[in-house]
């Protein structure tokens, strides 16, 4: 096995510098990579290694301007994420990456960008904010539609609020279970995307989220006249390898790991709703 091959599959140690609480079951870590810096595009993932429980696929939530600064946020839901979400500042995990394709930042030049996330698929097109408020003057509107279980599910509302002022996001909100603290609108994400009066035909739309909460956003895109080329979604699959051997995240044609996560709907769509798949 040559050398190059090797660093695919040998982590690298990063120290974690920061951690923060986003919710319940949430937290928001930055590692330092001063050291061996990540240099990634909105959308890629790492592999991260909880030393004596495993590794899991992790978007990048960061900015990828500062590829010093590897952050990512991470839901409890297993037996690797569980110690990841309890790691403190001062200990080290090992990185992998970064993998997989990106969101299409440059792409979407010159003309509208909607994103539309639900839950925890907001972290994955966070990068995404960043690089468009770095150089906002390329992009004409920027729609940022957001929808929570609670408000208290909803990721880096204090940040997305601070980038629609600072850079004129036009930013909805919305959730589906209300409470004492809410007074925005409560409903499912498709409504926000419903009342956005964009222009389809120069628009580019992301979305990220539950994979029933993509379907529904892809069709109301197409009911807008959104072209299906312009349209892309991030395919969060089980990932194991993240360079394309193991089969785990074989979906159709596709290692996901590779030609995913993010995917044009024209090129994901004729297996979207295949079962098994």
């Amino acid at each position: 096995m040559t050398a190059a091959a090797l660093d695919l599959w040998r982590p690298v140690p990063m120290p974690v510098v920061s951690k923060v609480q986003e919710t319940a079951d949430t937290v928001t870590i930055e590692l330092d990579a001063r050291d061996s810096p990540v240099r990634f595009a909105p959308g890629q993932f790492t592999m991260l290694y909880a030393f004596g429980h495993g590794e899991v696929p992790i978007s990048i939530s960061g900015d990828p301007a500062h590829p010093e600064r590897l952050v990512h946020t991470i839901r409890a839901v297993g037996r690797v994420t569980n110690p990841l979400v309890a790691v403190e500042p001062g200990q080290v995990l090992g990185v992998r990456g970064p993998f997989g394709t990106g969101w299409p930042v440059h792409d979407a030049e010159d003309g509208e960008v909607v994103v539309v996330a639900g839950g925890i698929g907001l972290a994955p097109v966070r990068p995404v904010f960043h690089a468009l408020a770095a150089h906002r003057e390329r992009y004409e509107r920027v729609w940022v539609l957001v929808g929570a279980r609670t408000p208290a599910d909803l990721l880096y509302r204090e940040e997305l609020e601070r980038f629609a002022g600072a850079h004129g996001f036009d930013l909805r909100l919305t959730v589906d279970h209300a409470d004492d603290t809410w007074d925005g609108p409560v409903g499912v994400v498709t409504r926000l995307l419903e009342a956005a009066d964009f222009d389809p035909s120069r628009a580019t739309l992301m979305t990220c989220g539950p994979e029933i909460m993509m379907r529904f956003v892809v069709r109301e895109a197409l009911r807008q006249g959104v072209p299906a080329e312009k349209i892309w979604l991030s395919m969060e699959r089980n990932m194991k390898c993240a360079i394309g051997l193991c089969g785990h995240c074989q979906w159709g044609a596709d290692f996901l790991c590779r030609t995913g996560p993010v995917m044009r709907w024209d090129h994901a769509m004729h297996r979207f709703d295949v079962g098994g798949l």
